[in-house]
């Protein structure tokens, strides 16, 4: 049996203007059929499309639920190595550079002043 992995994108939302092309019915098979060829030419094959539910928040304390559209591609797990993707050899491991990781810590917004109503709470 064949393994495969799975890419789930985002379905166009708007259409793309092309020569010949007219009306926005054609405008948006345009664009659908551009990003299925794209992806076709990366090895992957179109499934279907879905719409699914998606929670979000709404205001502070509640949440509603918008529903999505998203394209299904699929490709053998054996044609994930390719041309583009890059691996370290154990060899490379002295030309790979370190990054420190970004400070997480939230910072302070310039836009954000305090009231000058509002007294100080030093000491």
């Amino acid at each position: 049996m064949t393994a495969y992995e799975y890419r789930v994108i985002p379905a166009p939302t708007k259409g793309r203007k092309a020569q010949g092309v007219k009306g926005a019915e054609a405008r948006f098979a345009n664009a659908l059929q551009e990003v299925i060829n794209d992806h076709a030419a990366e090895g992957w094959e179109y499934q279907r499309s879905d719409i699914l539910p998606s929670e979000e928040r709404q205001g502070l304390t509640s949440s509603h639920t918008v529903y999505r559209s998203v394209l299904v591609f699929r490709r053998p797990a054996d044609a994930a190595a390719a041309p583009d993707d890059t691996t370290i050899e154990e060899n490379d491991i002295e030309s790979v550079a370190y990054v420190e990781p970004a400070d997480t810590t939230p910072e302070e917004s310039p836009d954000e002043v305090p009231d000058k109503d509002t007294p100080d709470e030093r000491p």
